[in-house]
């Protein structure tokens, strides 16, 4: 699962370019992942340039 963190993102696009099932959505002040269709590749968090998102396990 990624977390986002609040309040951080800067809306860059990044992490929308590299998501391999399309599962993030980014507006001018809001991002949010739809975790329904999320594979938990990591991409987005490997490439997220300020470390807004971050892989969680869970247990």
């Amino acid at each position: 699962m990624i977390a986002i963190l609040p309040n951080k993102c800067d809306f860059c696009g990044a992490c929308v370019a590299v998501c391999p099932v399309d599962c993030i959505d980014l507006n001018e002040a809001d991002i949010s992942i739809r975790d329904d269709i999320c594979i938990d590749c990591d991409l987005c968090a490997f490439i997220c340039p300020i470390e807004v998102l971050e892989s969680v396990n869970e247990k």
